[in-house]
């Protein structure tokens, strides 16, 4: 008799972008997308809060006082780049922020751009701001505006 072999299908890798200030509801989105069978990736900052507890993004960000820090949000930056580059697809999460319903600030518009570029699908939690300066940018990289819904991510 053969024997047969199953294949065992591998989780789709979601990695996560977002403001800093958002890593917190960050959290909930990670439970609930491995609720749904995803893989989750979240940045490196938001693993150190979630195991210390400890939201205070000020805290985390030491270049602001001390500028030889920078080269910490270097290795952030291209750490989380490297994710993205080997997940599946992207979910932005653009909470209000300053102000900004749906804000997205320079550095997840930069990881939107990697996704773009390495052909991923992009998700947005809520629609492109149209205060933003740079919605056309946005809007170019064809985000997949979900409205808070996660199962609509594929």
């Amino acid at each position: 008799m053969k024997k047969v072999t199953k294949i065992k299908k591998k989780k789709r890798e979601v990695v996560i972008c977002s403001s800093a200030a958002f890593y917190k509801n960050m959290l909930d989105v990670e439970d609930e997308l491995k609720r749904l069978g995803f893989k989750v990736i979240i940045p490196l900052t938001a693993s150190a809060m979630k195991k210390n507890g400890d939201f205070s993004v000020e805290r985390y960000k030491t270049w602001h006082k001390n500028s030889d820090d920078y080269k910490r949000k270097t290795f952030l930056t291209k750490h989380h780049f490297n994710k993205i580059v080997k997940g599946d697809v992207i979910l932005v999460l653009n909470y209000e922020k300053n102000g900004i319903i749906g804000y997205i600030g320079g550095a997840v518009l930069s990881e939107m751009a990697i996704a773009l570029h390495h052909g991923k699908k992009i998700y947005m939690l809520n629609p492109v701001p149209e205060s933003l300066s740079y919605k056309e940018e946005l809007y170019g990289m064809m985000p997949i505006v979900i409205n808070g819904d996660l199962n609509l991510i594929r």
